[in-house]
């Protein structure tokens, strides 16, 4: 995997990230470690991580157990020097604190946490998992409502949890703060108050991208261009229907839609023909669908990294073959085409 420059942290990383939020549920620690040496095998140095993992279900007694694992693979193989780790802290949710709102406290206690159960004295990149006024992502576009918000609230929110940060940074227990399913008005309104008081800089943003999902293409794509602040792209295989296994509207025993049905609500009339589309625009050019939107992530006018996660060490293996593809202009322009055809399919 190339090397490239994470932002304007001064950090190198994997141009493809690798996802852990199954390790502890769907996928057993002796796999989340053999994951992580296949993955270093391969170049990919950029690994990410939160608090609230192991996913599909959350679950209130197994908050952690991913770091958890990764720490233990840490304090077995060493070396923690030759990766960047993010993790994240969650906003208000329904498991974690019971559902109390993301503070300064709030902050300083979890990352201790994280680096006890990583078992590492730093975390390169902690990211705001969600924030704690109402956001769109996660399907909420559809009946997004910002209004009834108290922006001076908001203002200070922002500001203790940049505070903190920097204590937190003085201290070495993280080298960079980060955003995560935020929006652009709230993105720059945390780059705005860091540069009035001389508080920690906001250096990468992951949401939500992929062929399906393409929120990041308009605003986002400007405001990370000019401020230097990459996209992580999570989910670029669109939670596995990019990789045609659910093609034909199946459900493969063991699959992440075997537990979701409706796969957190990418499950829809349109999304089989936008399938269908992309799926074909790889057939027709001898790509592998999973190659060919990993490549599509990298390929954006704008920084863009994608998070790929795996439940097995196969479908790793598949998706790290990817290599250094870049899509050809051919195929770029069926992508354009294919999308304007099916723009927002979820």
């Amino acid at each position: 995997m190339q090397q490239i420059a994470l932002g304007s942290t001064g950090l190198m990383v994997s141009d493809i990230c690798l996802g852990t939020m199954t390790w502890g549920s769907q996928t057993s620690e002796a796999e989340g470690h053999a994951q992580m040496d296949m993955a270093l095998d391969h170049g990919v140095t950029f690994w990410d991580t939160a608090e609230m993992y192991p996913v599909n279900p959350v679950r209130a007694e197994t908050l952690g157990l991913t770091e958890q694992i990764i720490g233990n693979w840490l304090a077995a193989r060493g070396g923690r020097e030759r990766m960047v780790i993010a993790s994240k802290v969650p906003g208000p949710g329904q498991v974690a604190r019971e559902g109390a709102p993301l503070t300064g406290p709030v902050l300083r206690q979890t990352v201790e946490a994280s680096l006890r159960r990583l078992q590492t004295d730093y975390i390169d990149i902690y990211q705001l998992h969600w924030p704690n006024r109402p956001m769109y992502h996660f399907r909420r576009n559809w009946r997004f409502d910002p209004r009834g918000q108290d922006r001076r609230q908001i203002e200070a929110h922002m500001l203790e949890i940049l505070e903190v940060s920097a204590q937190l940074i003085a201290e070495g227990k993280i080298r960079h703060i980060a955003l995560s399913n935020e929006t652009v008005w709230g993105a720059a309104k945390w780059l705005s108050l860091a540069e009035t008081h001389g508080l920690p800089r906001m250096v990468s943003v992951q949401n939500e991208y992929s062929l399906l999902c393409r929120q990041a293409d308009t605003d986002w794509a400007e405001f990370t261009a000019l401020e230097n602040i990459p996209v992580l792209a999570f989910s670029p295989l669109a939670a596995g229907l990019l990789s045609g296994k659910y093609a034909g509207d199946v459900v493969p025993e063991g699959s992440r839609r075997a537990g979701i049905p409706d796969l957190s609500g990418r499950i829809t009339p349109q999304v089989f023909p936008a399938v269908a589309a992309y799926l074909g625009i790889a057939a027709r050019h001898g790509l592998d669908p999973v190659h060919m939107a990993i490549a599509f992530c990298r390929s954006r006018p704008f920084p863009c990294i994608p998070i790929m996660g795996a439940t097995t060490l196969e479908q790793l293996e598949r998706a790290l073959g990817v290599g250094d593809l870049v899509l050809s202009p051919e195929v770029m322009d069926e992508i354009d085409a294919a999308h304007r055809a099916h723009p927002m399919p979820y």
